[in-house]
């Protein structure tokens, strides 16, 4: 069922997803997209600042985008503006498991489309110990209840 524009309120927040990080999927990820040593290479890995392996943060985002899909979004949804105040906070290691949560900051219609408005929501994922890892404000776009 999908949830309009309407149905947010300012304050709104849901807990969902529970996703496992591999070691075998921190590298993958990361020989494709970000190949840094910290994140493809356990032993170059103990020798810097992470002092370990380190999921990439593009891995965490991805991963914190697919629980968000699966659990907030619906037909509704048309896209987003943008991401603002993305942080990286916490790195993700093998092993450990991520929950998201999502919080409504802030909703607005659009001036010049009465079919849509704006729902901006602050999604923060955490580690299996309560430790924020990664945090984001989703400028969201959704469609307005039809007028009777």
């Amino acid at each position: 069922m999908p949830r309009y524009f309407e149905e947010y309120e300012v304050g709104d927040t849901w807990e969902f997803g529970e996703r496992t990080i591999t070691k075998e999927e921190i590298i993958e990820f990361a020989e494709k997209y970000d190949p840094q040593p910290f994140h493809t290479d356990e032993e170059a890995a103990k020798d810097t600042m992470f002092g370990g392996l380190a999921a990439s943060g593009w891995h965490t985002a991805a991963v914190c985008m697919r629980m968000y899909v699966d659990h907030m979004i619906d037909e509704a949804s048309q896209g987003a503006r943008g991401v603002d105040e993305l942080r990286w906070i916490k790195p993700v290691r093998p092993g450990d498991t991520l929950t998201a949560e999502v919080e409504i900051v802030d909703k607005y219609p659009d001036e010049d489309n009465p079919q849509i408005g704006y729902v901006d929501s602050k999604l923060t994922a955490y580690n299996q110990n309560g430790e924020a890892v990664i945090s984001w404000i989703g400028l969201g776009i959704v469609d307005r209840k039809a007028s009777e």
